[in-house]
């Protein structure tokens, strides 16, 4: 097997294609031949020894990935040579082949393409678990998207359209705004040329939304907490614009609003049970049509850096996909 390597977290260009022994899976565990990994934020972060977690070294990035499981270790029944499967394991989807945990692996039905499988559980899972549970949205609601061009938030959108919300996205150019609205947005907002308060005032005729899906951070985030409705929820998806923020408190007390922390991951961890059941609605809501991935473009694996190159341009509508 041959796979991206990172010895020296000191950023993408210093992974190196390397030839490795292909592993047997231990118990619990499935070896799986990798047809297509996307590339996310933290994967950009991982590598530049800016991510929470910090694998020991040496280590694979590529923390979302799917293809065929090759090999089963002792135990697993659920999982069985030449089935599809989509990971999230948060290293080891940059190569030909991966170990990855069994619990850990979703089966995916025959007609479930690999490379919208590799884009599909970090942003549909997030944005379902902010939304529908941490948010309780309910339909008529208002959502406003930030960073609605993304994977995250091109997902935000299609859920939100599903539970029956009326969505505003915000992104950064008009290109990036028109992308939202085929995807189902019904407003947009372009944050770069407009005024962001203002612009969502008169979208909401000045009522404000009821939940603000806020992946980016920084400068947005105060304009769009006071923007916000009586009783609203500002969910806290994370920081890509970097700098991480500091609202007033007297913010959500005067508008009765919450302030709601979204970690899917530890979600996941805490309450298996509940995000298996989540993962299997997400899997029947593809297979209806309801969502499905944004594609921004695929790559041959063999182009990683170019890939980690155009991510960190902030060019990326939807998600990026390395294919073998």
């Amino acid at each position: 097997m041959h796979a991206w390597l990172c010895t020296h977290p000191t950023g993408a260009e210093a992974l190196t294609w390397t030839e490795m022994p292909t592993p047997t899976p231990k118990a619990g565990e499935v070896l799986i031949g990798i047809h297509a990994a996307s590339l996310n934020f933290p994967d950009l972060l991982i590598v530049q020894n800016k991510y929470q977690i910090k694998p020991p070294l040496p280590f694979v990035p590529g923390s979302e990935y799917a293809g065929v499981v090759q090999a089963v270790g002792e135990g697993v029944s659920h999982l069985r040579p030449g089935q599809g499967v989509a990971c999230l394991t948060g290293t080891g989807g940059f190569a030909t082949h991966a170990i990855a945990p069994a619990k850990l692996c979703i089966p995916l039905p025959e007609d479930f393409s690999h490379v919208d499988a590799a884009a599909f559980i970090m942003t549909y899972a997030t944005s379902y678990h902010a939304l529908i549970d941490r948010a309780r949205l309910q339909a008529g609601e208002t959502v406003l998207v930030l960073g609605a061009a993304g994977g995250v938030g091109t997902a935000a959108i299609q859920i939100a359209k599903a539970a029956g919300a009326r969505v505003i996205a915000a992104a950064s150019t008009d290109e990036k705004c028109d992308l939202c609205l085929q995807v189902g947005a019904d407003a947009v907002i372009n944050y770069a040329s407009e005024n962001l308060r203002e612009a969502v005032k008169a979208l909401s005729d000045g009522k404000g939304p009821d939940v603000v899906y806020d992946p980016v951070g920084g400068d947005l985030a105060e304009p769009a907490f006071r923007s916000i409705a009586w009783r609203g929820r500002y969910l806290v998806i994370g920081f890509a614009s970097g700098p991480i923020p500091a609202l007033p408190l007297n913010l959500p007390l005067l508008k009765g609003a919450s302030i709601v922390g979204v970690f899917w991951g530890e979600f996941a961890k805490r309450e298996p049970q509940a995000n298996a059941a989540m993962m299997g609605e997400l899997v029947r809501w593809y297979a209806q049509g309801k969502i499905k991935p944004v594609i921004d473009r695929t790559m041959p694996m063999s182009q990683l850096h170019g890939a980690y190159a155009h991510m960190a341009s902030r060019a990326v509508k939807g998600k990026l996909v390395l294919v073998n």
